[in-house]
């Protein structure tokens, strides 16, 4: 695991949790640029929403994910899986519902492999080793709503357990709802927490939000991580800036036909 950082820990000591981390300030103008919009605990239909005439294509996909032009500084290209990844997320648990929790999050595929269109990126704060993995893809509206229950279901069945890594390692997990933007069709937005200890028995910590947002027919879906706090704020806002991105991609398309 990494080490939490000094100042993180302090930050929200200070703050009794609410942090303005660098992640939050590069998406704040887009927030701002926008209508505001009540959170979502849970996937609730939009009454604004209306199903995609137009299935999505792969151009589309990639043209609809979101760049470090669109977050800003500290934001870059990713530079390849977060030093992380493997010693934490490469985990198992008892509990079925929690095994299968943690195999999504170390594969980031909430929906398996088969059929549908999918575009992936990564994005790197290498300030805070904060990743980003967001992506667009059309699974079976079903199959989405499915995983959208499921994923509401976990923080009654998996709230609080205990996960074992490759290495042996034993950590703690919680898992809580995590607030979204109320964008879309449906939601659902978590945060799962992992603390354990390193071999000199100082403390870490890792936070991973986990978003999923279907509208229409496509389904955006990302995982915002890194070692200590990140920001709720930020994830809030990759999703907003997402879905009113994956708009532009739409009407755009609508304008060709």
């Amino acid at each position: 695991m990494i080490r939490i950082p000094s100042r993180v820990v302090v930050a929200s000591v200070l703050s009794l949790g609410v942090l303005g981390t660098a992640s939050a300030c590069g998406v704040g103008a887009q927030l701002k640029a926008q209508a505001p919009a009540a959170p979502s605990h849970s996937a609730r239909p939009s009454p604004a929403a209306s199903p995609s005439p137009v299935p999505l294509t792969e151009a589309q996909a990639r043209a609809a994910l979101v760049t470090e032009g669109d977050l800003g500084e500290p934001w870059a290209a990713t530079q390849g899986a977060a030093t992380w990844r493997d010693g934490v997320l490469k985990a198992t648990a008892e509990a079925p519902d929690c095994r299968r929790l943690l195999d999504a999050l170390y594969t980031d595929d909430l929906f398996g492999t088969e059929g549908g269109t999918r575009a992936v990126t990564g994005l790197d704060d290498a300030m805070d080793q904060a990743q980003l993995r967001y992506q667009v893809l059309t699974p079976d509206p079903a199959d989405v709503d499915r995983t959208l229950a499921w994923l509401g279901s976990l923080p009654r069945t998996c709230a609080r357990f205990t996960a074992t890594t490759d290495h042996g390692a034993r950590e703690g997990v919680l898992v809580g709802a995590a607030e979204l933007p109320d964008v879309g069709d449906a939601r659902q937005g978590l945060r799962v927490t992992f603390t354990g200890e390193t071999g000199d028995g100082e403390q870490t910590m890792l936070t991973l939000d986990v978003a999923v947002v279907r509208v229409g027919d496509a389904t955006i879906a990302l995982t915002h991580g890194g070692p200590g706090f990140v920001s709720s704020e930020a994830t809030k806002a990759f999703v907003q800036v997402g879905v009113a991105r994956l708009a532009d991609v739409r009407k755009q398309a609508r304008l060709r036909v």
